[in-house]
């Protein structure tokens, strides 16, 4: 029933957008799975993996007096093993305002810790996310998410999480960053983002990248401490990525104290919405945990 609502209503707000407005709705979404070999300590396996698979709907309208109204209401679906209620899971969701002073957003939201990564990571949704190992990939309830105009360059994200209890605490994140994390409009991209009590962890990030002789670069530090037990980690990360014609080779490296994560891939633009992928992760623990690797092929289609 529950999903039946929500495919209807995307059918009639489609409809009713068509005849009033001209861009007021847009539904969009990403199809990610891969079909994987994985060995996580007690013997391989295969299975099949749902990548961050999404659908949503997004839009703006304009107000009186230079303002423009924002929404965003985005779904996680699980296409490979998860069936029934579970399937349908929420991401970001929000309400939220526009204009010369920059955009406020109303809802549940990626922090601006999680958001300054920018396109860093190579192998984000994956096994290898640098979630994987790392704190400070939050999307937050209950939280208010402010954009500043961007100056020479410069803009600045700040998220702020209402504790939503007595007995919590509000907790807050932040970022500073410079030039384009697409590297479209610039060739490079920089970003300085910290969180304070979000999860339990307060973080601090250093992150770069760039674009030079058909190489994007990247490059991160990362480190972490548990706001309860007070172990302080630190880690870094380094990324690589080439074309070869529709293809394009990447590699990845990623550390937290002795643990780390070493991927390879490559994916294969076969239309302007689709690439078919290959890529191969393995994790090395020094305590706690049995060693992983992973070797996935699969397709990603964006519409």
């Amino acid at each position: 029933m529950k999903k039946s609502s929500i495919a209807v209503a995307l059918v009639l707000g489609s409809a009713v957008s068509t005849v009033a407005y001209a861009e007021p709705l847009t539904v969009y979404g990403q199809l990610n799975v891969s079909a994987q070999s994985s060995d996580e300590g007690e013997g391989r396996f295969s299975e099949l993996k749902s990548n961050s698979s999404r659908f949503g709907l997004k839009g703006d309208f304009a107000l009186d007096g230079g303002l423009t109204l924002v929404y965003q209401v985005e779904w996680a679906v699980d296409l490979a093993d998860v069936s029934g209620s579970e399937n349908i899971t929420s991401r970001n969701q929000y309400v939220g305002l526009k204009g010369n002073f920059g955009e406020v957003r109303l809802g549940r939201h990626d922090t601006a810790q999680k958001d300054a990564q920018g396109k860093i990571d190579l192998f984000s949704d994956y096994e290898a996310d640098v979630k994987a190992l790392w704190r400070g990939e939050v999307r937050a309830s209950n939280s208010v998410t402010y954009y500043t105009p961007k100056f020479n360059g410069f803009g600045m994200q700040l998220t702020y999480v209402m504790e939503d209890a007595a007995d919590a605490e509000d907790a807050y994140s932040a970022s500073v960053y410079y030039g384009d994390e697409n590297l479209k409009d610039s060739a490079y991209y920089a970003a300085i983002s910290m969180d304070s009590e979000v999860a339990g962890y307060d973080t601090l990030r250093l992150q770069t990248q760039v674009k030079a002789a058909d190489f994007k670069l990247g490059a991160m530090f990362h480190s972490q401490e548990n706001i309860t037990t007070g172990v302080e980690q630190d880690g870094w990360l380094v990324s690589a990525a080439y074309p070869v014609g529709k293809t394009e080779l990447k590699a990845q490296y990623q550390t937290l104290e002795d643990d780390d994560a070493i991927s390879v891939g490559a994916d294969y633009k076969a239309g302007k919405n689709t690439t078919l992928y290959a890529w191969y992760s393995s994790f090395n623990f020094d305590v706690n945990s049995p060693d992983r690797d992973y070797l996935a092929v699969g397709i990603k289609h964006k519409f």
